[in-house]
């Protein structure tokens, strides 16, 4: 043997073990996953949670925080003069309205009122959502880095601006498992008719973590779910039959290979079967009572829209489907704002209100954590031509607002603040890793120790950032 066919040799065979030696610690993770799938990482939440699952209103988009709740009299005052430079300070604009002449100043033309007992200020395009001020918990110092939609999305879903990372649905299935062996313990609905730009899959993919662990996508019309029912010519007892002989298989391609994909694939089929029932039946909201339409709304009994959508959050919800998420496109108004802002509130603020009545309704508002947000603000300022009655607003990562209600959150609060002029954030900021950090901290879990390690390094939802936002906690 020469020399380099003693380095070859030994060199392969330190690699076989240590190769065994990652095979073995997947293997044993796998067989724990086959012999309960539904169980997550956790053997318990960190400390008691508050929340036990999470119906999170996402409008796509960037709704305009100053002419939904942070109400900005000196914007009305100053209408139509630039924007001080000194209030801008230097910060970056998007290519839509850095090349602008001026910057002028828009006020908003809606109506603010203050509103319960808390004093909330809500404006007059979001009636339904003032009456339930005192429930909900307005965090007016939001704020992320991202300037355009893909990545600002993305940065809220996963916690990162580039593509790969899990999604918050998918941490939360990973550290506690589902609670309901028919359905998904994530679940995504989008509105019909209201898409004006792409959402990804990614931003409920699973990225790293096993793919058991991905939303699944629930649709409006005959299959909700694609590719779940049998195909023409296959019975339900030939699909059993045809599930058991491929378990049979992975099982024999897990002994030989290890990997615990294998089995997640195997957990996926079985779920789908289960589903074939249960979907079918979370889905007909027809036996809904006509009181629940009318809290609703008109648009109800429109499949697919958000206030159907809505209803279907709270019927996952009393199934305890884990982490169930509505997308709402539509809010990018970078021109004719008011009258496409009328049209989203228009949308949503009945169907958010009846979500929150609904949930209260049925006990279930003080375990369930409902979130209402998009990825970024809007300007100050006009993007384009400013005129008495029409406006565009460009998009402005620092300072915006959410609100969030019940599972554990203070009601009636409106917490941190932004300067006179709307720009950005004057006290108690909140970063986007913030309020992921405190939407696990509601469900029990310490956002710094649900980690899975990949490619060398452990990941976490909050990367190597986060606060806990301790003054919103009930």
């Amino acid at each position: 043997m020469n020399r380099r066919d003693f380095f070859r040799r030994f060199a392969l065979g330190i690699g076989g073990v240590a190769l065994s030696s990652l095979l073995a610690k997947d293997a044993f993770a796998a067989s724990a996953f086959a012999a309960n799938p539904f169980k997550g990482l956790l053997d318990a939440p960190h400390f008691a949670p508050k929340a036990k699952r999470i119906i999170y209103l996402f409008m796509s988009g960037g709704p305009s925080q100053v002419d939904l709740f942070d109400y900005k009299p000196l914007l009305n005052k100053m209408n139509g003069q630039d924007l001080p430079e000194s209030v801008r300070n230097g910060q970056r604009l998007t290519g839509m309205s850095a090349h602008q002449a001026t910057l002028p100043i828009a006020g908003s033309i809606f109506n603010f009122a203050q509103h319960g007992k808390s004093g909330a200020w809500v404006s007059d395009l979001m009636p339904w959502t003032a009456k339930m001020a005192d429930e909900l918990c307005f965090i007016k110092s939001l704020h992320t880095e991202a300037i355009n939609h893909d990545p600002a999305i993305t940065f809220f879903q996963t916690g990162s601006q580039l593509a790969g990372r899990p999604s918050m649905g998918a941490w939360l299935s990973y550290g506690l498992g589902s609670a309901n062996q028919n359905l998904p313990a994530f679940v995504v609905l989008i509105s019909k008719d209201r898409i004006d730009q792409p959402l990804y899959a990614r931003l409920w993919g699973n990225g790293f973590l096993p793919s058991t662990h991905q939303g699944v996508q629930f649709r409006s019309g005959k299959d909700p779910v694609l590719y779940l029912a049998n195909p023409n010519g296959i019975s339900g007892e030939s699909r059993r039959k045809m599930l058991d002989r491929m378990a049979e298989l992975h099982a024999l391609q897990f002994k030989d290979l290890g990997d615990p994909e294998i089995n997640s694939r195997v957990a996926q089929y079985e779920l789908a079967y289960r589903m074939q029932t249960s979907v079918p039946e979370i889905m007909d909201i027809s036996k809904e009572s006509e009181s629940v339409f009318e809290l609703y709304g008109p648009e109800a009994k429109n499949p697919g829209s958000f206030a159907a959508n809505c209803i279907l959050a709270r019927r996952m919800a009393e199934r305890d489907v884990r982490f169930i998420q509505l997308y709402h496109p539509g809010w990018d108004h970078h021109g004719n704002l008011p009258n496409g802002i009328r049209r989203q509130c228009g949308d949503v603020d009945r169907a958010s209100y009846a979500l929150i009545t609904d949930l209260k309704q049925r006990g279930l508002l003080d375990d369930t954590l409902v979130v209402w947000g998009g990825e970024f603000g809007r300007t100050n300022y006009s993007q384009g031509k400013l005129t008495a009655t029409d406006y565009g607003r460009d998009h402005h990562p620092r300072c915006f607002t959410a609100w969030m209600a019940g599972g554990g959150v203070k009601p009636g609060i409106s917490f941190g603040a932004t300067d006179d002029y709307g720009y950005s954030v004057v006290q108690d900021p909140v970063h986007v890793h913030d309020l992921q950090a405190t939407i696990l901290h509601l469900m029990g879990i310490d956002h710094e120790k649900l980690t899975y390690k990949f490619q060398g390094r452990y990941y976490r939802l909050t990367d190597v950032h986060g606060q806990v936002v301790r003054n919103i906690l009930a």
